[in-house]
């Protein structure tokens, strides 16, 4: 039974920021130390990010005072009370846009036959949650199942596809609309040195949905031609090292992410190791996958994985694009890369904003790669179909 990502969507919040901005609000609010300085032009003119996205007006030139204070010269650090209201207030609508546009870009016949809600966060914590909001917004019935995947990072969305592919295949009926809503900006704190500065400058808001089903996708009706993503398998592995590497825990002032800058490093002398398991599941080799669907954690991450790998730079032109244009937003990050490898694009997005990277072609294998605490590398081994 195939089961398969039938409609991608996404949303991005209103506040944009270009990284040279974000740059100079760091340098005002922790720089005026030469090594720091230094340390903040390094790691920020080399991150590959062009801009990121905020719920926040905060770094706004002339903002009015804001969660994070003035916006000024001073950075006041809010309670993670003040953090976690602030997305009880801004989680439920976006993530209810990117799942009105998965629904959107699904076929007809499965928008009102959702039967699963699998909502994806590690930023926030509200009951009732969002999952209880895309009910009740979409107009879903009051019997739908609802289920969350909290806390786990930036991987969390693999977890959260093998949970809606295992409805799928014990309900051919089944439609399950997955959707995943991370709101880091709330979360910075930051620090001058240097794993709080890497993590200040890659981290970014937004949402991404999918809607993942086996039934039939035609209702007998002429209608355009459209791909989707047949999920193949899956596949999950602890790196030996970095357990102390990448780490997301709840501090007075916010949840504190730790990002140090051996993670690269870590990535790349245990890639091969890691990305055996999807293909020993998926009865692969490293060859016959076209292209990757790397989660764009930073720069360094996707150069160091790449190298172990020997990837070409056309495999990871989505990961790139999206990095570029969004940063990194946790667990939402690699279905906008997956979005940007079946032809489409945020409808948030700047149309000034450059989208080179060309869609993958009818029946090309696919791979797709993230990573969370632990160090956790989680992946899952996609088709692009015609449907």
């Amino acid at each position: 039974m195939a089961v398969r990502i039938v409609g991608i969507g996404t949303a991005l919040p209103p506040f944009v920021y270009r990284q040279s901005e974000v740059k100079a609000i760091m340098q005002r609010w922790i720089g005026g130390e030469r090594r720091v300085d230094r340390l903040l032009e390094r790691v920020y003119n080399a991150s590959g990010i062009d801009r990121r996205h905020s719920v926040l007006p905060d770094f706004q030139a002339g903002a009015a005072p804001g969660l994070f204070g003035t916006g000024e010269h001073t950075f006041a650090r809010p309670s993670t009370g003040a953090r976690n209201a602030r997305y009880g207030e801004t989680a439920p609508e976006l993530i209810e846009r990117a799942a009105r546009r998965a629904l959107a870009a699904a076929p007809a016949p499965l928008r009102e036959r959702v039967t699963h809600v699998v909502t994806v966060s590690c930023t926030g914590f509200q009951a009732p949650g969002v999952d209880d909001h895309l009910v009740r917004s979409l107009g879903l019935g009051a019997a739908t199942e609802r289920y969350h995947v909290g806390f786990m990072g930036c991987y969390a969305v693999f977890p959260a596809l093998r949970m809606a592919r295992a409805f799928c295949l014990a309900d051919p009926d089944a439609v399950v609309l997955l959707a995943s809503v991370e709101l880091c900006t709330i979360h910075l704190d930051p620090q001058a040195h240097v794993d709080s500065i890497l993590s200040t400058s890659v981290f970014a808001d937004g949402a991404a949905a999918a809607v993942v089903t086996a039934a039939p996708t035609r209702d007998g009706a002429e209608s355009p031609p459209r791909l989707g993503l047949e999920l193949l398998a899956s596949a999950t592995t602890l790196t030996r090292d970095g357990r102390q590497d990448m780490a997301w825990t709840i501090g007075d002032h916010g949840f504190d992410m730790v990002l140090t800058s051996y993670v690269p490093r870590v990535l790349e002398a245990e890639a091969e190791a890691s990305v055996a398991p999807l293909l020993a599941a998926g009865g692969v080799a490293l060859d016959d996958i076209t292209a990757w669907a790397l989660h764009p954690g930073g720069r360094a991450i996707i150069d160091k994985v790449a190298a172990a790998l020997g990837l070409a730079p056309p495999a990871l032109a989505a990961s790139r694009e999206v990095l570029a244009g969004t940063g990194n937003m946790s667990s939402a990050s690699v279905l906008f890369v997956l979005q940007r490898m079946l032809g489409g694009r945020c409808e948030d997005l700047d149309p000034a904003v450059e989208a080179g990277a060309a869609p993958a072609p009818e029946d090309a294998l696919l791979a797709a790669l993230a990573f969370g605490p632990g160090l956790t590398v989680d992946s899952a081994l996609v088709r692009v179909v015609a449907m």
